[in-house]
């Protein structure tokens, strides 16, 4: 699967966001995310999505803030972030998980800036 991330940019705290992901090729689970990587920082875990029934799971950081939500029929999956922080400031990777059930397909990052 080729997944492609956009949306990115730069907002002031207490604003929003849209991320999108267009993935391609065969899907190899049912499973597609985010994550993210902040300066100096390992790269985190921030949200997933089931392509099948739209169960979501998300990082305790961003629980009530950030919305994962994905279109079948576009084959896109879209992260709503609201009440950006300073600390949300990240470049934003969209992923998904192979058939051994490991994140193993990533899109190039998006960078998303929070200005206080």
């Amino acid at each position: 699967v080729q997944l492609q991330a956009f949306g990115g940019g730069l907002v002031q705290a207490g604003g929003s966001l849209r991320l999108s992901c267009t993935a391609s090729g065969r899907r190899t689970s049912d499973t597609v995310g985010w994550f993210r990587q902040a300066p100096g920082k390992e790269r985190e875990f921030v949200a997933r999505v089931a392509w099948s029934n739209g169960d979501t799971y998300y990082a305790g950081a961003v629980l009530g803030r950030f919305a994962i939500s994905r279109d079948n029929a576009r084959n896109t999956v879209s992260l709503q972030m609201n009440e950006l922080k300073p600390e949300d400031t990240a470049v934003y990777y969209c992923a998904a998980v192979n058939d051994q059930g490991q994140w193993d397909y990533w899109g190039k990052g998006t960078l998303v800036t929070v200005s206080s």
